[in-house]
């Protein structure tokens, strides 16, 4: 599934292509992804597509009329092409633009979604909860120690919390965890003020250099130009259940936590 990383850089590739162009039509081919698409998202035809952002896992295109809210699901994904390139299976969104090019929406298994916002309307119900963007200042060691606070949850579970930040899935999680060296399951009120310091700087490193590294590839996810992500090359627990741990040699252990499968290891984590 693309996780906040892979969003963020189909954010940026998409960006130059789709910023300032009048969307010409937008063609739903499959009206039925994760929810229906809505007949009102027809209002972004004939309107300039301002700014492309982000929030959590969502992008907004965004035009002086209201937003297209688009989320990639498990599979789903982002590409810039010739308007006259002929669709293929599971192409279910284009918006063909004044450029001559089309942004195509592809999604195999149909869990990801397109939907649509007004600016005088309250904040759509997908972004009303959310807690606060990892790479921001809102998401501080303060912020995470008073969200720990007397919690019993696992770590892990409440940094996967879209409620208590965004975007830290599973294979950042891991990777996160174990660079802080905080064993997964611990409980969160458990965890020292210094540990929590550690953690948060650490969210803010793996994500960061995951973008930086075009995010992580590992079945579906491709950039905007088709290339892979290879923050997979830079991946130091996740996925290796078994195999050494590069710190110490002991075998990484492998648990499931709300599940989803964990990697860590017993020696360095604590």
């Amino acid at each position: 599934m693309p996780e906040l990383p892979e969003v963020e850089v189909s954010r940026m590739g998409i960006t130059p292509h789709v910023v300032g162009q009048t969307v010409s039509r937008i063609v739903v081919r499959n009206p039925q992804l994760r929810w229906p698409v809505p007949a009102e998202i027809r209002q972004i035809e004939g309107q300039v597509i301002r700014r492309v952002s982000r929030r959590a896992k969502y992008l907004l295109l965004e035009t002086d009329i209201g937003y297209a809210i688009v989320h990639l699901g498990m599979s789903g994904n982002l590409r810039v092409l010739p308007a006259d390139m002929p669709p293929q299976k599971h192409d279910h969104v284009d918006l063909v633009l004044a450029s001559g090019e089309v942004l195509r929406y592809n999604d195999p298994r149909r869990f990801g979604a397109w939907l649509w916002q007004q600016p005088a309307d309250a904040m759509h119900q997908v972004l009303g909860k959310l807690g606060p963007e990892p790479l921001d200042a809102a998401f501080s060691a303060e912020y995470l120690v008073e969200k720990a606070k007397g919690k019993r949850t696992a770590i892990k579970q409440l940094i996967m919390d879209n409620q208590v930040v965004v975007g830290v899935g599973n294979i950042y999680a891991n990777e996160s965890l174990f660079s802080a060296g905080i064993h997964p399951k611990r409980a969160a009120g458990q965890v020292s003020r210094q540990r929590l310091e550690k953690l948060v700087a650490e969210i803010k490193a793996v994500l960061a250099f995951a973008i930086e590294q075009g995010g992580t590839t590992l079945k579906d996810f491709k950039q905007a130009d088709g290339k892979p992500g290879y923050f997979a090359q830079e991946l130091l627990v996740y996925g290796k259940a078994g195999q050494p741990c590069p710190r110490c040699d002991k075998p990484l252990s492998e648990v499931k936590i709300g599940q989803r499968a964990t990697v860590y290891c017993s020696d360095c984590q604590k």
